[in-house]
Parts: structure tokens; sequence; C-alpha cells
């Protein structure tokens, strides 16, 4: 059963999570074809992070996914995500594309940590890995709008944005109408008004959210702008069609994603969460700082690179949410998964908006360099982590 539930939401996830890069995946066609400036192109990525921010730091403040059962509160996100995202391809300029962009990001606070807290309710002693398995349906769900970009280069934007939403759709069906809640986190519990802020009462949890922010300070910006960095490299090298192949090399890089995910999820449960999650940050700070030696160099180059970066960036992720959720009281997982997701996503704001101000002072080749410091304070937090749980 543990299996079979963690199988069924992280397909669950996959489908949900479409719904993050469905448009950014097609900015430029949405761009062009609304009129939009370089400014309003821009927040039409941000806008998901705000809203994801605001709406995980209000499901937080008010402990609603330990208040209301996951799989339900999962189904709505879904939904209400299809609706706002399918609204883009309704919208007649930046305004309206940007709201519905925003609402997207809302309804996405309820769909990914609420996965979180029903995967870890089907296990405990394997918890680094079924976190793994689903980030790794995250980072798939992430990627595959860079794949239908890419393979269907002459389609128009719109039919790519609404399949997305349809998959969503799909992914509150199946996590409403066949899994069931786990033994291992409590299904609901009372509102607790200082909920949000005691969770963070315990070194453990204030560690691995420090190593969060610096894992989060790197994650969407590379997820964000390795497109446009590896259609920047092939240009300068003369190379046609730059912009499908760069979506080819953004679908690799958050597509590896996956089997780091799960790698380092069986990794962390043999070795220790805190341990792997250092080594995979070190290494993606090494890419990172590294990224601008393969500024063009051939297609394969940069796609085996990207690959390799992707398996890194992310590989950690889940072992964060592991250890928060077995530092945080049992009643109170979802608060504490949503608290630590909300200040993380509001930190990668910061750096998306950077790395094109960046790109335009000092061009694209070296923009990379500004996103090596996170891993290297994150890889630094989970050393102490690791030291605490041995002395």
């Amino acid at each position: 059963m543990p299996r079979r539930m963690l199988a069924l939401v992280a397909l669950a996830e996959f489908l949900g999570m479409t719904l993050w890069f469905s448009a950014t995946a097609v900015t430029g066609a949405i761009a062009a074809d609304l009129a939009l400036d370089a400014g309003a192109a821009a927040w039409l990525t941000m806008a998901v992070q705000a809203g994801f921010v605001a709406g995980t730091l209000a499901s937080a403040l008010a402990s609603l996914p330990d208040l209301m059962n996951a799989r339900t509160l999962f189904a709505i996100g879904c939904v209400v995500g299809a609706v706002a995202n399918a609204g883009v391809t309704a919208a007649s300029g930046a305004s309206t594309a940007i709201a519905c962009r925003f609402a997207t990001g809302v309804a996405l606070a309820w769909v990914y940590p609420p996965g979180l807290k029903i995967a870890a309710g089907w296990t405990t002693r394997r918890r680094g890995t079924a976190l793994g398995v689903l980030v790794g349906a995250l980072s798939i769900g992430s990627a595959f709008p860079h794949l239908l970009s890419a393979l269907a280069a002459r389609v128009a934007w719109r039919p790519l944005v609404l399949t997305a939403s349809a998959l969503a759709l799909a992914g509150a069906v199946l996590v409403r109408g066949v899994v069931r809640d786990g033994p291992h986190v409590a299904d609901t519990s009372p509102f607790n008004p200082r909920a949000a802020f005691r969770v963070f009462g315990g070194r453990g949890t204030r560690l691995a959210t420090l190593g969060y922010l610096g894992h989060m300070w790197e994650l969407y910006a590379m997820w964000t702008w390795i497109g446009p960095f590896a259609a920047a490299s092939l240009a300068a090298t003369g190379h046609a069609g730059p912009e499908r192949l760069g979506s080819l090399v953004a679908f690799a890089a958050v597509a590896s994603g996956a089997p780091g995910c799960v790698l380092a999820g069986l990794w962390a449960d043999r070795l220790g969460k805190a341990r792997v999650a250092g080594f995979a940050m070190v290494a993606s700070g090494i890419c990172a700082a590294c990224a601008g030696l393969i500024f063009g160099a051939p297609p394969v180059v940069l796609g085996t690179f990207a690959a390799i970066w992707g398996f890194a960036v992310v590989a950690d992720s889940a072992q964060f949410s592991a250890l928060v959720s077995e530092h945080s009281p049992r009643d109170q997982v979802g608060t504490a998964l949503t608290m630590q997701t909300s200040a993380g996503f509001l930190l990668t704001m910061l750096t998306i908006r950077l790395v094109p101000d960046a790109a335009g002072a000092i061009g694209w080749p070296w923009v990379f360099l500004l996103l090596a410091p996170g891993p290297l304070i994150g890889a630094w937090a989970m050393r102490a982590l690791a030291r605490d749980a041995t002395s």
C-alpha cells in the first residue's frame, strides 16, 4: 500500500505541477501575441512565484495544511490552478495574463506542500526516498512544458497552456478519488495561531530551513534562465533555431532532477539526509561557478552540462522537506513544510529577477556566478546539522 500510494501521489504531483512552467515555456510567444515589454514578460514568470509565496504564507498562518485534509486541499489547488492557468489564453493584455499567473501560483500553494504531507504520511524509515520520488515527479512536471514547447515549435501557445490545465484537472481527480491518507502524520488538527512560528523553535528545523534557503537561491533561477542562457550561447556560435534548442536544454536541466531526487533519497536514507544534501549543494555550487566555461560550446556539451547541473541542483530538495518533517511536531508537519516552502520561494523571486539584470550588465557567460553563494551557505548548514546528529 505505501508504494502504491506513493506512486499515485507522485503521478498527481506531476500532473498538477505542469501548471508552473506552462506559460514560462512559451513566454516569447505570449509576449509577442500580447505585445508585452521585457518587464511584463519577466513578471509573467515572477507572478507565479509571488502567488505561490502569498498562498503558502497565508496557508501556513492559518495552519490550513493541518486544519484541512491534505488530499482535499490538493484537489482544490489543482482545479483552481487549472482554471486560472487557462485564463491566460483569454487574456487581452499584460495585467490580465499576470493576474492569472499570480492566481495559478496561489493555487499551487495548495498542491505542492500538501503533496509532501501526503507522501510523508505513508513512510517513516524511508521518508528521504519517498519525498525524493515526489520531488522528482515535480521536476518532470515542471520540465514537461519545455518539452512541449520544443517539440511543438510551430503550434500556437494557447493549446499548450490548455494542455497543462487539463493535466492538472486529471491530478485533482486522481488524488481525491484514488489516493488515501497515510498513518504516520495527523490527518487534521485543531487551529493553533502560534503553529506557524512554533515549528521553528528547534535548532534542527532552523538549520534545515537555512539549507533550503541556500538551495532555493539557486534552483528556480537556474531552472528559469538555463534555456535563455543556452539560446544565447548557441546564437553566439551561429546555430540555427537557438530558441528551440534552448528549450531542449532547459528540459534536460529540469527533467534530470527526477533521477537526482530519487537517487539522493535512496542515498540519504542510508548515509544521512543532511550529509547527502550537503554533497549535492557543493556539486551544484561548483556547476554554477563554472557555467561560463561551457558558454559557446556545442549543443551536446551544453545539454550534458545542463543535465549534470540539473541532477545536482534539485537532488537535495526533498531532503530539506524530510528533515523539517522529522524535526517538527507530528500534528504540525503540514504547517512546517508550508512555512519552509514559503520562505524559500520568496527568495527565488529575488534571484529570478537578478539574473536578467546581471546578464544585461555583464553578459550571459558568467551570469550564474551570482547563484553559487546560496548552495555553499546551505552546505555549511547541512554540515552543522549532520554534526549535531552524530554528537
